[in-house]
């Protein structure tokens, strides 16, 4: 950490909460603002992400503008899906609004896509900037922990935790969809530790006879409650219930649990894991680093650049996924 009164080029930071919103995002924009402050740069927020840039939602932030949301979920920058910033020409508009309020660099607290556009605006205009990962998918490499991954996997534990005790109750099968459009990082997480009977993910290819194989066998030994956890870029849970259903005798069950996984106040991890990356980003920053992600690896610290951690695509953790198989039964 820089010490108070150290100077740098730059001056002005914004930050920025795009895409979709996830809970530690407060925490983050926090350790953002108050690092900057204290090593006496002057910090704007950005509201309603890019679309909020574009149409010149900046509003200049204190230390006081973020006393009391290190437990909040959500953003108090709010956010909004703006696929239109792929064209160069509403970019430019963007720049164009961070040059009026002599923005000199910007931290982006968001996912995947958040990332890119991102590293967009450095290629095109040069613009310094550093990216903080905050998403729930934990799709992004060079991180072991995305802000708000832990914190939605919590939540859909907590929610299964309660529908297992109705499950036993009334002999079901209970079919739980989680999110996980385009991998399965949280139904993994989410059904290692929740006991799931069975975990459907897009990286692999499930078999529905399988399963009712398993199922069945766990009657026989006597078990009278089963969870399934698939992650809805599979399928719907209704449709894995309507499989089953023609395979096996059984009471099944149905329970989406949608969006509040992402809501609710951010986990003890969540919160680490956005302090110590927000108020590193603003330290890269001083050190006239541009283009970089900061990461935690190992409760380590860690940057790298924007263009290497896009090129990759982070993998589903079959370790996990095996003992998951072994521990169900």
């Amino acid at each position: 950490m820089n010490k108070k009164g150290a100077r740098s080029k730059v001056e002005t930071i914004g930050v920025i909460t795009p895409g979709g919103d996830a809970p530690g995002m407060n925490p983050a924009v926090r350790a953002v603002v108050r690092t900057a402050i204290f090593n006496n740069l002057k910090v704007f927020g950005i509201y309603c992400g890019w679309r909020g840039l574009i149409e010149g939602k900046v509003k200049d932030l204190e230390l006081n503008s973020v006393s009391g949301i290190i437990n909040q979920g959500g953003t108090m920058l709010h956010t909004c899906r703006t696929p239109e910033f792929k064209e160069k020409a509403l970019r430019q508009k963007a720049m164009d609004v961070l040059r009026a309020y002599k923005i000199d660099a910007l931290v982006v607290i968001g996912g995947d896509g958040s990332l890119r556009a991102a590293h967009q605006l450095f290629k095109d205009f040069k613009l310094p900037v550093i990216h903080v990962p905050a998403s729930i998918d934990n799709d992004i490499c060079g991180t072991d922990y995305s802000i708000g991954f832990d914190t939605a996997v919590n939540t859909a534990v907590e929610a299964i935790d309660k529908i297992r005790d109705t499950a036993s109750s009334h002999e079901r099968i209970f079919v739980v969809e989680v999110m996980g459009r385009h991998n399965g990082h949280i139904a993994l997480d989410v059904g290692l530790v929740a006991g799931a009977e069975a975990i459907l993910v897009p990286e692999i290819k499930y078999n529905i006879e399988d399963i009712a194989k398993k199922l069945k066998y766990g009657k026989q030994r006597g078990k009278n409650s089963f969870i399934i956890v698939v992650a809805e870029g599979v399928a719907q849970g209704t449709h894995i219930a309507k499989e089953l259903k023609e395979l096996i005798d059984a009471d099944i069950r149905v329970s989406v649990l949608g969006h509040m996984q992402r809501g609710g106040s951010p986990s003890a991890l969540s919160r680490e894991t956005a302090c110590k990356l927000g108020a590193h980003a603003v330290e890269l920053l001083l050190q006239g680093k541009s283009a970089m992600m900061v990461g935690l690896v190992s409760d380590k610290v860690v940057s790298n650049p924007m263009e290497s951690v896009i090129k990759r695509k982070r993998k589903l953790d079959m370790d996990a996924y095996k003992l998951a198989e072994v521990l169900a039964g």
